[in-house]
């Protein structure tokens, strides 16, 4: 049933207590505050815990070209990319994710931070200019126990079952795989791509992960990341759901390549 405007009415059913609570169907995403542009994500809810989750298609009109990966997708068609090129790249993509997963826990201050370095990167600020307070950054949130404490825990991914689903990059790596586990992952891959900006060699886009992980046409990074938040959504409630989904930050733009090259195939 809806309502007029189009919003759905709650109906009862039983909660994981044997209790009967009202369901709502609820859409999180695309234009949510501190979320995946374009993402969409529909989720039944009783009180404020998540039953069940779908993802949605990436939209039709989505141009599916993904600003984050762009260096990857050059070097694959041949084009020499240096590898100083794509890790100032993949360090502000890093940052762009922790300024969500910040907002989203409620330390703006940090996430302005956050934002900052990753404009001063895309700016092509120079990696003495940027590293000192990479790494101030990269410590003060690191060791924050009060970010630690608010997120530990929540959306726990160990590594086999991340690779089981396709995952590459730094959610398998994260050690731990909850979600401090992996802002931690992402601020230590920072702190290595900015010290390694002014390098010259040739990008190997098999060997040298997207921000991501391993970049592939037909099946994008992304694809492993959003195929999993269904399963991690689920009996968790909804303030640390949206810390999932900001741990995890898959790419719509992404996940819109896959369709297209699906697609075309």
């Amino acid at each position: 049933m809806e309502k007029p405007g189009g919003l759905a009415m709650a109906e009862p059913g039983e909660d994981r207590d044997g209790l009967t609570l009202d369901r709502l169907h609820v859409a999180l995403g695309p234009f949510l505050a501190d979320w995946p542009a374009g993402l969409t994500l529909r989720v039944v809810l009783q009180g404020d815990v998540i039953q069940r989750a779908d993802l949605d298609e990436p939209a039709v009109g989505r141009p599916g070209d993904p600003f984050w990966s762009r260096p990857w997708i050059r070097a694959a068609t041949g084009e020499p990319v240096g590898v100083g090129e794509a890790a100032r790249l993949r360090a502000a993509a890093h940052l762009d994710s922790l300024g969500r997963l910040l907002s989203v826990a409620g330390w703006p201050a940090e996430a302005v931070m956050a934002r900052r370095l990753r404009d001063d990167l895309l700016a092509g600020a120079p990696a003495s200019a940027v590293l000192p307070r990479v790494e101030r950054f990269a410590r003060r949130v690191g060791r924050s126990r009060t970010l630690y404490w608010l997120t530990r825990g929540i959306g726990p991914l160990s590594a086999a079952d991340a690779r089981a689903a396709g995952v590459t990059g730094p959610a398998v790596r994260a050690a731990g795989g909850d979600v401090p586990a992996r802002y931690r992952q992402w601020l230590a891959d920072v702190v290595v791509d900015v010290r390694r900006m002014n390098a010259t060699a040739r990008l190997d886009p098999v060997a040298q992960e997207s921000p991501r992980g391993r970049w592939d046409a037909e099946r994008p990074p992304s694809a492993a990341l959003a195929t999993l938040l269904p399963r991690l959504l689920v009996g968790a409630e909804l303030g640390a759901a949206r810390l999932v989904v900001a741990s995890l930050d898959p790419d719509p733009d992404e996940l819109a390549v896959g369709r297209l090259e699906a697609a075309g195939g």
